[in-house]
């Protein structure tokens, strides 16, 4: 009876021992944790973007930060790191992409889109067509600025904390894509 109960033991304790994922949305698992430049990020919450009335799955984003929050004014101000990762479940144009970051800026740094003209305009460049299952990660570093990944590969660095501000509010501001999407990078789902 007692090598039953080891034996049990030995094939359930490697189970508990696995790590597991801290999210999974619409069919999409993210880490609970990252790291990025020797800091520890941990994952606020996820969302899933929706287009149109169809209500049509777009992306499944994770907000990640080194302390959690569900303060959207907060973490937009905040000079903390934090990162914004997008995993695509359907396919995207570059088109939309442009026009869909060009209507979130306007909305959340309508006064301040002047001052960023140019770095949006570097910012869109970077932009390619991206297929199911591209990722797209936003990574703000204070001093730094927001690094910007498509597809693994960085694009470039987009300097102040003005413009990490205005990107991320377009997630958290008053006027987000959806507001389930929102919602869940709060963690308030």
């Amino acid at each position: 009876m007692r090598t039953l109960a080891v034996a049990l033991v030995l094939l359930v304790l490697p189970v508990l021992a696995t790590p597991i994922p801290a999210g999974e949305l619409a069919g999409v698992t993210l880490p609970d944790r990252v790291s990025v430049d020797s800091r520890t990020l941990v994952l606020n919450g996820m969302g899933l973007r929706e287009a149109t009335f169809l209500k049509v799955d777009v992306y499944v984003a994770g907000l990640y930060l080194e302390k959690e929050s569900t303060d959207a004014g907060e973490i937009i101000r905040s000079d903390q790191a934090k990162r914004l990762l997008m995993k695509f479940v359907r396919a995207v144009g570059r088109k939309d992409l442009v026009k869909a970051w060009n209507e979130g800026f306007e909305k959340t740094a309508s006064g301040s889109v002047t001052a960023l003209k140019d770095r949006i305009a570097t910012f869109n460049s970077w932009m390619d067509d991206l297929p199911n299952g591209a990722t797209m990660t936003f990574t703000y570093l204070p001093g730094a600025g927001v690094t910007v990944e498509v597809q693994g590969a960085t694009k470039g660095v987009i300097a102040g904390p003005d413009f990490a501000q205005a990107l991320f509010g377009i997630w958290l501001g008053p006027s987000p894509p959806n507001p389930g999407l929102k919602e869940g990078l709060l963690g308030k789902h």
